[in-house]
């Protein structure tokens, strides 16, 4: 039975496990994990996951950014979405993504950012089924590495 929900500090171990899928090179070490998570429950910042067993199997990350424009509705960023390759195409994703969704609702957001490396071509599909326009902005980063 797979349930859906925040996840929590003692799931780290898991989802480190499954970010390997995503950026197999940049994983970083438990402790290192419990740190940043430190950090993370003092920001606007849940992390959402669906679990089988215990392991965790598809997750992403809402961060909620107050806003001074729109009434002074926040805005929501998702990044770090990712289900398990066993998993994908059976909806687990999706109801991830639509829980994030609500929680940003929830929490007077008047729009959730998502971005998407261009090359996952795979991926966009999927993000557009949601909702998702890839065509209503034009996304630019700097790399500070």
């Amino acid at each position: 039975m797979i349930e859906y929900g925040l996840l929590r500090e003692s799931d780290l171990p898991s989802l480190l496990e499954l970010y390997q899928q995503l950026n197999a090179d940049e994983v970083i070490d438990e402790m290192t994990a419990r740190n940043v998570w430190e950090n993370i429950k003092k920001r606007e910042i849940q992390y959402f996951a669906a679990r089988e067993n215990g392991k965790i199997i598809a997750s992403c990350y809402l961060c909620i950014i107050p806003n001074l424009t729109r009434g002074g509705r926040s805005i929501g960023f998702i990044e770090n979405v990712i289900t398990d390759i066993k998993y994908r195409r059976k909806g687990i994703g999706k109801a991830v993504m639509e829980n994030a969704i609500q929680y940003a609702r929830a929490n007077n957001c008047y729009k959730v950012l998502l971005q998407s490396g261009r090359e996952r071509t795979e991926a966009h599909p999927f993000y557009e089924t949601i909702g998702f326009d890839g065509e209503s902005k034009k996304a630019f980063e700097l790399r500070l590495d």
